[in-house]
């Protein structure tokens, strides 16, 4: 059997109250997590307070610890 390099990825399990930062694409910045179901994930903006409901959508990449939050806006 031939065998391949794989790239795994798993729905990550937000928390509500978390304070994550996306990397890139056009929800990237700072985000607290306000609400999770099994389908969605309900974020709001530190900055203008506004809230956004998705489909579930994150994958973790890294975790940091004591890293200042929100950054710059």
């Amino acid at each position: 059997m031939e065998t391949h390099d794989v790239s795994v990825f798993k729905p990550y399990p937000f928390r509500v109250g978390q304070k994550i930062n996306i990397d890139g694409g056009p929800r990237k910045g700072d985000w607290e997590v306000v609400a999770v179901t099994d389908r969605k994930v309900k974020l709001q903006c530190p900055f203008s307070h506004r809230v956004f409901e998705w489909n579930r959508f994150c994958y973790v990449v890294d975790e940091q610890r004591a890293v200042q939050w929100p950054g710059k806006e």
